[in-house]
């Protein structure tokens, strides 16, 4: 599985973004998705996660109410709605997949243990300028 990650960019406080993760590559899988984020200094961190049917849905606590996390497996692609943007939200931002046909280490790690992922984005860059 490939992921593109795409929609960073420059916005102002309280302003919006949407982000899309685009899957190509195998079409069997039936993978789950989560964002993390990582801030120039700081430790990458989760954001939210999405299970394959989009019936379950875990967010960090810093994004709640904010940002919203979908999918359309159709499309084979996952969205981060993010809303009231602010500063501290600035960072580049990863979504990473999670192959339940890939038993390794990460298998059956919390959804927001960026070692549960099998497969990285290369990441998209959101600059929220106060």
């Amino acid at each position: 599985v490939q992921l593109q990650a795409s929609g960073g960019g420059l916005v102002q406080a309280g302003g919006s973004l949407r982000l899309s993760c685009a899957a190509s590559g195998r079409t069997d899988s039936t993978y789950e998705t989560g964002w993390f984020r990582q801030a120039p200094g700081k430790e990458r961190e989760f954001v939210a996660y999405i299970t394959w049917s989009g019936g379950s849905t875990l967010y960090a606590d810093s994004v709640k109410g904010r940002f919203t996390i979908s999918r359309n497996n159709a499309e084979r692609t996952v969205y981060l709605q993010m809303n009231s943007l602010k500063p501290e939200d600035t960072a580049v931002y990863y979504c990473a997949a999670d192959d339940p046909l890939v038993v390794g280490p990460g298998t059956g790690l919390s959804p927001a243990n960026a070692k549960r992922y099998d497969y990285w984005g290369q990441g998209t860059l959101v600059t929220v300028s106060s």
